[in-house]
């Protein structure tokens, strides 16, 4: 099998220390993340488990810097990840057996509960995603797509929007069309540093192929 490499930049480090209690205002990004051991199963061709909860990890890790100087809130039911998130300075949202669709309508929900008026959704598979707090930078609804226009990467929105979320493949139209439904002015924002993600062998570049165009 062929050496693949993704290179995803450093992550800085966030301002709050693990411990710390987070000051929750009225915006934050909720991150769910799944199990860094259980992550990217279709790039089996191009990396190893150990490779796959690595890069996971590292993604992750960088999608929460992305996230400064908003507080973040991660939404997962895995105990590795929960420990990695507190050790980031994200607050854990415990959610179980919900999927993705309704482990972040819990987040969002939890959020809104504490205090919270506006969430940006993140996923956690965007190695070169910064600035997420711009996203959320204009009234109403911000969608991100990803780089085919077919997922629906970030989403920045009121957090009692009532928005019912719809990950998978064509969830881009399907989040469009919810936008429509709740009738707040909606924005498309193209941002290729948030377009950018890992699903698919393709997206991963082999090593003997170039080094220097590593992502």
């Amino acid at each position: 099998m062929a050496t693949y490499t993704v290179a995803v930049a450093a992550a800085p480090l966030r301002s709050s220390l693990p411990g710390h209690p987070l000051r929750f205002g009225p915006r934050a990004v909720l991150i769910p993340v799944k199990a860094f051991d259980q992550a990217k199963r279709r790039l089996h061709l191009a990396l190893n488990e150990g490779q796959r909860a690595d890069l996971a990890r590292a993604m992750a890790d960088r999608v929460v810097s992305a996230a400064h100087p908003l507080p973040v809130a991660v939404v997962c039911d895995d105990t590795e990840v929960a420990d990695w998130a507190r050790a980031r300075g994200a607050l854990v949202v415990w959610e179980p057996g919900r999927g993705l669709n309704g482990a972040v309508q819990a987040g969002v929900e939890h959020l809104r509960a504490g205090g919270v008026t506006q969430v940006t959704v993140a996923h956690a598979d965007l190695p070169r995603a910064s600035d997420l707090a711009g996203v959320g930078d204009a009234p109403g609804i911000t969608l991100v797509p990803d780089r085919y226009g077919n997922g629906t990467n970030v989403i920045a929105l009121p957090a009692d929007a009532g928005f019912q979320f719809s990950y998978g493949p064509g969830s881009f139209a399907r989040h469009t069309a919810e936008a429509k439904r709740i009738g707040l002015p909606t924005r498309v924002l193209d941002r290729p540093d948030l377009a950018f993600d890992i699903d698919e062998p393709g997206d991963v570049v082999p090593v003997a192929a170039s080094r220097d165009s590593a992502l």
